[in-house]
This record gives C-alpha cells, sequence and structure tokens, in this order.
C-alpha cells in the first residue's frame, strides 16, 4: 500500500462503521442502477473498491468476482455480504494503486462504483495502469463516478455538500478521470453517459 493512501485508509475504517447508515439518502437512487450497471457482466470481474460489497447481489451467478479495498474494515463487513452473493467472490485488501496480490492479463471486466472521485488525482494513472495490467487484451472497464454539474441549481447543491463529502468520504467532483483516461496508452473510452442529470457519469471502455 502507498504510504500516502495511509490517510484514506484510516478514514474509511472510521467511515466503514457508518457507511450503509451515511450512504441510505443517496443508496435509494443508486440501488435502481447496480442492476443495470452490473447485470451483463460475465466471466472473470475484478470491482476495485468494493467497500460493504452493495454490488455483490446484483451479479450473474457465472461471474468470478475479485473485490479490492482499501479498507480492512470495509471488507470486514463486505465478507458478510459476499456470503449471501450468487456469485463467487474473493475478496483482498489491497490498493488499487497498487494490486499487488491481482495477476496480470487475467480479467474479462473491470468495474468501480464511485472510487476514482474517492481516489486522489495522483493515484489515478497509477489506478488505470493497474486496470490496464490485470484487464485481458479486449477486456473491457466501466466506472461510474460524480462530477461537477454545469446547471447553476445543481452546482450550488453540490457546493453545499463538498466540505462534508470530502470529510466523510474522501470524494471531490473535480476529479480528472476522463482526462487521465484519455491519455492511456492502454485504455480506450467507449461511452460515456449520464445516469441522473450531469452529475453521476458512466465511463465505458475497452483494453486494446
Amino acid at each position: 500500500m502507498r504510504e500516502e493512501n495511509l490517510s484514506l485508509r484510516a478514514k474509511y475504517n472510521i467511515t466503514a462503521m457508518f457507511y450503509d447508515i451515511l450512504d441510505y439518502p443517496w443508496e435509494r437512487i443508486y440501488r435502481e442502477w447496480r442492476p443495470k450497471i452490473l447485470g451483463d457482466l460475465r466471466g472473470k470481474v475484478l470491482e476495485a473498491g468494493v467497500g460493504t460489497g452493495r454490488n455483490f447481489q446484483h451479479y450473474h451467478k457465472s461471474v468470478e468476482l475479485t473485490g479490492v479495498d482499501l479498507s480492512d474494515v470495509m471488507l470486514r463487513k463486505a465478507t458478510k455480504k459476499a456470503k449471501k452473493a450468487d456469485c463467487k467472490v474473493e475478496l483482498l485488501h489491497d490498493d488499487a494503486s497498487v494490486m499487488r496480490l491481482v495477476d496480470s492479463n487475467q480479467y474479462d471486466w473491470i468495474i468501480s462504483t464511485f472510487l476514482c472521485c474517492v481516489m486522489p488525482d495522483e493515484f489515478q494513472p497509477m489506478a488505470l495502469e493497474q486496470f490496464s495490467r490485470v484487464l485481458k487484451p479486449g477486456g473491457k472497464f466501466r466506472l461510474l463516478e460524480m462530477i461537477y454539474s454545469n446547471n447553476k441549481e445543481i452546482r450550488r447543491r453540490q457546493d453545499f455538500f463538498t466540505s462534508f463529502v470530502e470529510k466523510v468520504y474522501g470524494a471531490r467532483f473535480d476529479r480528472k478521470t476522463v482526462q487521465y483516461i484519455e491519455e492511456s496508452s492502454e485504455l480506450n473510452i467507449t461511452s460515456k453517459r449520464f445516469l441522473k442529470d450531469d452529475v453521476y457519469l458512466l465511463i465505458e471502455g475497452v483494453k486494446e
């Protein structure tokens, strides 16, 4: 684990104890999206930033899922949900920008929901390098992120929650995830679309 990520892990080890409660207002929206984002995935899937495992129940039973998270407390909570999943789940305590425990060229899919908006900008190119390394040639990725809206009313609401979101989750609305993917030598974006307003951005692509 990178030394600079120790503070983020410490934050999430605390947040993990209350995460599902804190996140409930937003989860009422997210739970409608999860089946649509995850239901068509097949083969070997790596989920980067599994959190408490809210995605697990939405994977097809044929999926072989590897879940990675920085927080050991999050993983303890995810372990309980993994037991109820229809698919096979292996959980790894690892840093998505390093992934020392993950072998190269073995995954058909990489999925993450709100990982990159939490991950500091300086680590995102490193994480994308790891995504490229562990994906098979032709493997695909699907990332759901939050960004700043161009709508003034929505932006005001975001500004109101900014300090809370960053303090509790480490998340920001101004990450440069799309830019970093576009600068990647192997990862290509094939689709970008918003799931709600111009905030919740679903980024899809492939490893060439």
